[in-house]
């Protein structure tokens, strides 16, 4: 049989098939929204519902005479072509599209196309059409709004002060111009690709991995000190933040990094001054405890002298006075001498004798008594000798300013259940207000006539270096600081 005849054949069936349904379904149809219509095996419409007459701007009698080729725009002709002829295979098919109004406006449709079956066979293809200019339109103007705004993000990262890098992974997606600085790289490109690991410190990378973890699961991670190693091979001191984000529409790390060398700088230069303020302060009380085992000295070798006579006994206490004046000397010059931070590992019992041993003449001078007391055996611990020891000189200056009137200073030395050193520093002092309690470290706060506000913020400094904890209590009796020191 001629393929025309089996054409005509069929559209006749469609057209009996689809005036059965419109008598059935036309209410429903009526009301749809969506343009549903009807097209034979070559491809011209037999329209279903007002709103195909709508959408596409032809009457009903036009539309017989109507093809898709005709209403789609030559750009995407070749794809419907495609999609109609996978109908007619009998498979679903859904695309967008561009179709052209009878008016020549241009509208962008959403079609889904199946086949029709009559009697197992294909006789035509039935089509939904949904006008979906609107919903482009605010697609259109959202992505717009979005490269918009990703154009001032990208501008306000790439003039920020502190270096930015995206990574995901370990891969360095991006770095702004302050990160290709800080890292001493000639231009972008010698970062992106790179693994984030080449400029990590071998030290940090336990740690570092640990946070790139935490932030791929969605917690963004604070500040942390840690070292970068520079494309010259130079570690440099940073602080590093990461947060997720989202980089080219996939998760991926946005992480902030400051390079906090001349701030590091600068906290030295305030130890440093600070120490040499509390060695001057300390130094009419070392001259008088200096003092007091020299003339012990000149006695008794006056005394031997006259007896022109050898005593063992007198020699021991020589020795005795000597080796006090040394560990008096020895420490005063280290508390004035510039070092750089030395963890090492130091027994804080020690330290607080040391630190006695330096204070003591003036805590006399001030009718202050100073005991040390320990409720255990206490294990050495990773510490900064030399830190520790200004710590503890300048909670005990404070707590002897405090009182004016004499009085008893208690340093209680215990190991807690959590594995941790806590130092408590009990005074009989005048107490601090509650109300100034809250700015107790903050930099220039103090409660002392000359004083300059500085120590106790640079003893909140050391503790922190130490990754211990600082606590203050006060009242009209006195003041207890407590101190805590990971083992």
């Amino acid at each position: 049989m001629n393929s025309s005849i089996v054409k005509i054949e069929k559209r006749l069936l469609l057209e009996k098939y689809l005036k059965e349904s419109l008598i059935h379904h036309k209410p429903l149809l009526d009301c749809d929204s969506d343009a549903i219509y009807a097209m034979d095996l070559d491809g011209y419409f037999l329209p279903v519902n007002p709103a195909c007459e709508q959408l596409f701007g032809y009457e009903a009698e036009e539309f017989s005479k109507l093809s898709y080729m005709k209403v789609i725009v030559l750009e995407h002709l070749e794809r419907a072509f495609s999609f109609f002829y996978q109908s007619v295979d009998g498979k679903l098919q859904n695309f967008d599209c561009q179709i052209i109004h009878k008016s020549g406006e241009i509208i962008d449709v959403n079609i889904t196309n199946y086949p029709i079956l009559i009697d197992g066979k294909i006789v035509g293809v039935y089509g939904v059409a949904k006008n979906i200019t609107e919903i482009k339109q605010k697609r259109k103007k959202y992505i717009e709004e979005m490269q918009h705004r990703e154009e001032i993000y990208r501008e306000i990262v790439e003039h920020s002060p502190d270096a930015v890098v995206i990574a995901r992974n370990e891969e360095v997606l991006f770095a702004n111009d302050t990160a290709v600085a800080l890292i001493g790289a000639l231009n972008k490109y010698e970062l992106i690709g790179r693994n984030l690991f080449d400029f990590v410190d071998p030290c940090y990378y336990d740690v570092v991995e640990k946070r790139v973890k935490d932030v791929e699961k969605g917690s963004a991670v604070d500040f942390m000190e840690q070292r970068l190693i520079r494309k010259d091979g130079k570690k440099i001191e940073v602080e590093v933040k990461s947060i997720p984000a989202i980089y080219q529409n996939e998760p991926a790390r946005h992480i902030i990094i400051r390079d906090i060398t001349e701030k590091k700088r600068t906290q030295e230069l305030l130890l440093q001054s600070e120490k040499l303020s509390v060695a001057g302060q300390l130094a009419a009380g070392i001259a008088h405890e200096i003092r007091n085992p020299i003339t012990a000295i000149k006695g008794f070798i006056r005394l031997m002298e006259a007896a022109n006579e050898f005593k063992q006994n007198y020699l021991e206490i020589i020795n005795s006075e000597m080796n006090r004046i040394e560990l008096i000397l020895s420490e005063l010059l280290l508390l004035s001498k510039p070092q750089k931070m030395k963890f090492k590992r130091g027994n804080i019992l020690t330290i607080l004798e040391h630190v006695k041993a330096l204070i003591d003449t003036q805590a006399i001078m001030n009718n202050v008594e100073i005991e040390i007391q320990s409720f255990s055996e206490i294990p050495s611990f990773i510490c900064d000798e030399n830190q520790l020891k200004q710590l503890f000189i300048n909670f005990l200056k404070n707590s002897i300013e405090a009182m004016p009137n004499g009085g008893k200073i208690t340093i209680e030395v215990g190991l807690l259940e959590s594995n941790q050193i806590q130092l408590r520093v009990i005074d009989q002092g005048c107490g601090i207000p509650e109300e100034q309690l809250h700015r107790i470290g903050q930099p220039f706060f103090t409660t002392k006539e000359k004083g300059t506000g500085l120590g106790l913020m640079i003893s909140l400094q050391i503790i922190d270096n130490h990754n211990g904890t600082f606590q203050i209590f006060s009242n009209q009796n006195g003041t207890t600081i407590v101190t805590t020191f990971p083992i």
